[in-house]
């Protein structure tokens, strides 16, 4: 059985709720299974605010997460056309498993969500991207062959899957934002079994 993790960050629940469905479609990958994990908020001054074991949800990401997983989907809402500080500090400790290639020659998918239909979705997963090609991680997008993607009229987006949760920040996705973010965790299960759990 591999195990693909789905790290992600959410303030509100709507970038939760991506993960969610990004977690359904690995696990309708028959030998795939999803392993969820979240990150702490983080202080103004770039200092973890949270106890270590949080109260609700998903653990927080451990190394070993990352050394175990046959990929990664990462998760982050859109802070004016980038990822949050949480996630951010998160990758940027990263060094280690940098040096180590922990996470190369794995496959990566990302996701985000924003408030506002043009609110920098695909700036955000653009720049979720570049840190996962300095891991060496073999990162994807969703295909047109996806007819989610042509139908959509809010989130989904070639870079990754996403959502527009609007001004009250409901984390209700839409029926093809829900269909695209299950498309990109089977996608990336399959590319994970293809690769036969080969890194580095």
């Amino acid at each position: 059985m591999q195990e693909i993790l789905v790290l992600y960050y959410s303030l509100r629940g709507s970038v939760r709720a991506l993960a969610e469905q990004v977690a359904l479609g690995i696990q309708q990958v028959p030998g795939s299974a999803a392993r969820v994990r979240t990150v702490p908020r983080v202080s103004a001054v770039c200092e973890a605010v949270e106890d270590d074991i949080p109260a609700e949800g998903p653990p927080y990401v451990e190394l070993r997460d990352l050394e175990e997983c046959a990929g990664m989907a990462l998760g982050s809402p859109t802070r004016f056309g980038n990822m949050a500080a949480p996630m951010k500090y998160f990758l940027d400790g990263l060094g280690a498993a940098w040096a180590n290639g922990t996470l190369a020659g794995k496959p990566a998918v990302v996701f985000t969500s924003t408030a506002s239909l043009h609110g920098g979705q695909e700036s955000t997963l653009l720049s979720m991207m570049l840190p996962l090609f300095h891991h060496g991680m073999l990162v994807m997008g969703l295909p047109y062959t996806e007819p989610a993607l042509n139908a959509t009229r809010s989130g989904g987006t070639p870079y990754g899957a996403s959502h527009v949760a609007g001004a009250d920040g409901v984390a209700r996705l839409s029926e093809e934002e829900a269909v695209l973010a299950q498309a990109l965790g089977r996608r990336l299960a399959q590319t994970a079994q293809k690769l036969g759990g080969r890194g580095r």
